[in-house]
């Protein structure tokens, strides 16, 4: 198969994938090609080989995998200007494009392409993001490549889209619910006595290293929470003082707050 790759859009999130996918050594940078109005801020990807452009039908015509990477509200002109240079039995179609469903590609561009819908979230710009995906007419081999694709830009998993939007709080807002936590963590540390710089270092790697053990152990958090908590300790004694205040219980509630908020204004 021909891999070469376009992405339409080179803003942060296009950029973010392409510098990721190069440096990964996943598409050689000849084999890619990025477009945008202006150009001038892809210069650093420019000196690295990729291919930049200001035209959207050279991309198209250049590669078979077209990455939409560009803003909602531009999707549906986007695609009906590439729409007469594309080819069901050539190109396929990977759209990162936050609340765009298959069907709104689809009513453009037509039912024969393989079309993927992915969702990565801001870890994309350091090749650590969570990047849900789901797929209309597509092989398996297709599949396996645009998993492998966002695996160099963090890790990814298959959903079915109808989870697409669970995907969205999860994964991506997740990752504000997160930082909120390490900011609490900070400014508790600094109560205690540390400065905010180290504070800040110890409560972000902290996390780093809680992630990093469910991820590669493959636990559940209960287990590793576990091996911290000795009877009458003081890890014991600080998590029961967090779920008398509702700490899981209120991030449960922003969780599916937030879940609610995207379905109801859909």
């Amino acid at each position: 198969m021909n891999n070469k790759i376009a992405i339409i859009g080179g803003g942060n999130l296009g950029s973010a994938m392409a510098e990721g996918l190069v440096s990964s050594g996943f598409v050689l940078p000849e084999h890619l090609i990025v477009t945008k109005r202006n150009i001038s801020s892809l210069k650093s990807l420019e000196e690295k080989g990729v291919l930049v452009s200001t035209d959207n039908e050279e991309a198209v015509g250049y590669a078979n995998w077209i990455v939409l990477a560009v803003k909602p509200f531009q999707i549906k002109e986007v695609l009906t200007g590439i729409k007469p240079f594309l080819n069901p039995d050539r190109h396929i179609l990977i759209s990162v494009v936050t609340g765009v469903w298959i069907k709104d590609i689809q009513e453009v561009v037509g039912e024969g392409f393989p079309v993927f819908r992915s969702m990565p979230n801001t870890a994309i710009a350091i090749q650590e993001s969570m990047t849900c995906i789901c797929a209309q007419n597509a092989t398996e081999d297709q599949s396996r490549y645009v998993t492998d694709l966002f695996n160099q830009l963090g890790k990814s998993v298959m959903i079915d889209e109808k989870l697409m939007d669970a995907a969205t709080v999860l994964g991506a807002c997740g990752t504000a619910y997160a930082m909120r936590y390490i900011r609490a963590n900070i400014q508790g540390g600094i109560e205690i006595g540390f400065s905010a710089k180290i504070a800040s270092l110890i409560a972000a790697q902290t996390v780093k290293g809680a992630a990093e053990l469910l991820l590669q152990r493959n636990t559940h958090p209960e287990q590793e929470i576990d091996k911290v908590t000795t009877p009458k300790g003081c890890t014991i004694a600080g998590l029961n003082e967090m779920e008398h205040q509702g700490f899981s219980s209120s991030l449960i509630k922003g969780i599916v707050t937030s879940y609610q908020k995207i379905v109801n204004d859909m």
